[in-house]
């Protein structure tokens, strides 16, 4: 079924490769209830959730595209997702009908070749700068969330104390974390949070109420797909759902394609089978936000598990059976995420590999660098990654036109500026 032969593989070594994305990965069902808690979203409601996406759209990539590239909720978008809730003071389930609709659409795109075409429409220089701003932004979250940058009367942010627990502990965190990953040890994000975990348990920060139990299904959070279009026009959540869109499209698709040419699936610079590929965090979307989750996207983690020799839908299937057992292991899990201290660390962390990708714009040329230095620098300092887009794709066209570069413009990159700027000029954010 997953043609190991053909691949080079066998079935020890698939399994092996699963255990390894899955451990590199599974920090995610403990930070995405941390994060969207602060949206009013309950516990339950997100870790379940935040299962059930992972175990659908993975489980479509092992069946389907048999590529061994996990999918589980993206972090920014969780992020994101609190600061439409706060700013524009909604009720979290109002919010997820934006999420649903972005999946729809992207589910629509992804059965055509558009999806694919509207990848290669969009500079790169953007899409480096989008990735190096959700970075700095989920980074600079991880540093709210544990005190150790606090609110400044006389420069909006500052220094917290570092001798509180929080900081003490996130410090520590970040240390231990930072320590595993420089030995290159497997799944060090996930272990830096036990290690983190272990430390405040006995420094009486963190209690337990158990540690297993039988999972329950959470309620729908979206029960009509047609009221959840309506909501989007009503509370106007236009801007919304196309940043949720815009992210999820290149976030998914760059990082399938950098795992499948680390896995050598590449034939030539097309992928194989990309129309399933894709469809998996597109399919995986929609299910979520029903249930109450943010956007999935491919996880970059899964180069981990590629790295082990993992070459086929076999490693992903494993990846989806562990997803399944940790839905068991509610109470321990909650008790994690309520303490900021242990989380925060992968944020930061995540966030800094993420910058990373400021070495592909091309700082030289100004028409080219200012866009992505804008989107950059808005997302932190807006607390909003769609602030941060806009900034981005309204510059870069009229920086284009006003030297002579006008030839390099098409009409999709046109479109989304102009639907940018009405979103900052027009609609609340």
């Amino acid at each position: 079924m997953f043609q190991l032969k053909a691949h080079g593989t066998d079935v020890k070594t698939e399994v092996i490769s699963g255990f390894t994305t899955f451990l590199t990965m599974v920090y995610i069902i403990v930070v995405n209830p941390a994060i969207l808690s602060a949206a009013g979203v309950p516990f339950n409601t997100v870790f379940m959730a935040t299962i059930i996406s992972a175990v659908v759209g993975t489980l479509w990539m092992a069946l389907f595209a048999n590529y061994p590239i996990a999918i589980a909720p993206g972090l920014g978008m969780n992020a994101y997702f609190v600061t439409v809730v706060t700013t524009q003071k909604l009720d979290y389930t109002t919010a997820f009908t934006a999420v649903f609709v972005a999946g729809i659409i992207f589910l629509l795109l992804s059965l055509t070749p558009f999806r694919e075409k509207l990848i290669t429409a969009i500079p790169h220089t953007l899409k480096a700068g989008i990735t190096a701003g959700i970075g700095l932004f989920i980074a600079f979250l991880g540093f709210r969330m544990t005190g150790i940058i606090v609110k400044s009367d006389s420069n909006l942010v500052g220094l917290g104390d570092l001798h509180s627990p929080e900081a003490l502990l996130a410090i520590a965190g970040l240390l231990i974390t930072l320590i595993f990953l420089a030995l290159n040890v497997k799944g060090a994000l996930f272990i830096g949070m036990i290690s983190t975990g272990i430390i405040a348990f006995f420094t009486g920060e963190l209690k337990f109420n158990g540690f297993v139990k039988m999972p329950s299904m959470p309620d729908l959070v979206i029960t009509n797909p047609i009221h959840a279009f309506g909501d989007v026009v009503t509370y106007s959540l236009y801007g919304v759902v196309l940043s949720f869109l815009l992210i999820t499209i290149f976030d998914t698709t760059g990082t399938m394609i950098g795992v499948a040419k680390k896995a050598g699936l590449m034939k030539g610079e097309s992928l194989p089978n990309a129309k399933h590929a894709l469809l998996a965090d597109a399919v995986a979307t929609s299910v979520g936000s029903m249930f109450g989750t943010t956007p999935t996207s491919a996880y970059i983690e899964s180069s981990a598990g590629v790295a082990t020799g993992g070459r086929t839908g076999l490693t992903t299937l494993t990846v989806a059976g562990l997803f399944i057992v940790s839905a068991f292991f509610a109470p321990l899990v909650g008790a994690v995420s309520g303490i900021s201290a242990i989380t925060a660390p992968a944020l930061i962390i995540v966030g800094s590999m993420m910058i990373g990708a400021v070495k592909e714009i091309d700082w030289d040329t100004l028409d080219e660098a200012f866009p992505a230095f804008l989107v950059i620098l808005a997302m932190p300092l807006t607390s909003s990654i769609a602030i941060g887009l806009a900034f981005g794709f309204i510059s870069y066209p009229i920086l284009k036109v006003f030297t002579g570069k006008w030839r390099e413009l098409n009409w999709f990159l046109i479109v989304i500026a102009i639907l940018f700027f009405i979103l900052v000029a027009f609609l609340p954010h």
